[in-house]
């Protein structure tokens, strides 16, 4: 009896003590998670928190909302880079992108003659003469390709763009192909000759090429007495030749 009893009691102890140091052992972990998550939330409903979460959405609400708004030309931000990039361009053509818009108008109109004005005037009245539809539809076709072919001579001396460094004898120029792309060329002052010519629209002349800079929005002024070098007076060249 007295055996079994120490035995009993010394069980009833042991258990007391594991209980005991499991519990002791756990506060501090618990204390712990207490403070982490009480500090994560007071963080989180603090005022200044809450401030700059609204101010961020507002932002980017505003953001979203004007990228979804229809603008004619490129972005204020992305006009503000090319302005950093394009810091030696002194000249920009007013009307570079309507002649871009109309020249392109053009070419889709004559390309949509040439495929598409044959089998139409073929497909219509089958009971004309096939001589008279061939005649139509290359009437057709020609008068597309000559008002595309007259438009490009007509605007080809157009500068679009002009990079230029000052000091340096020689500057840049974007011109237009056939198919409405820029092209850049690199000219110098000193192959710079006046137009002689009746061709309109057309300013200065370089490497047999003719070019047509507008005066009115070429705020340079140095650039532009450059580009336009004057005719020798009939007096001088009278002198030169005595």
């Amino acid at each position: 009896m007295a055996r079994a009893a120490i035995l009993q009691l010394a069980r009833s102890q042991a258990r007391q003590l594991s209980c005991g140091s499991f519990r002791s052992g756990c506060q501090p972990y618990r204390h712990a998670t207490e403070l982490y998550f009480g500090s994560a939330k007071q963080n989180f409903t603090s005022p200044g928190l809450l401030d700059s979460l609204q101010k961020r959405w507002a932002s980017q609400a505003a953001a979203t909302k004007d990228d979804n708004k229809i603008s004619i030309g490129p972005s204020g931000g992305k006009e503000a880079g090319e302005e950093e990039k394009d810091t030696d361009v002194v000249y920009h053509g007013p009307i570079s992108s309507t002649i871009k818009k109309v020249k392109l108008l053009s070419l889709s109109t004559c390309c949509l003659s040439v495929s598409l004005g044959p089998v139409i005037t073929f497909m219509t009245s089958p009971d004309l003469n096939i001589i008279l539809k061939g005649a139509v539809a290359s009437s057709v076709i020609f008068f597309s390709a000559t008002t595309t072919g007259v438009l490009h001579w007509f605007v080809s001396p157009y500068i679009h763009k002009i990079r230029w460094q000052p000091g340096s004898d020689s500057f840049e120029v974007e011109m237009m192909t056939w198919l409405a792309t820029f092209v850049p060329k690199t000219i110098k002052f000193s192959d710079i000759r006046p137009a002689e010519t009746n061709r309109p629209f057309v300013t200065f002349k370089a490497n047999d090429n003719f070019y047509f800079v507008d005066a009115d929005h070429c705020h340079n002024k140095a650039l532009l007495a450059r580009l336009t070098p004057q005719k020798p007076s009939a007096q001088g060249s009278a002198f030169k030749n005595l």
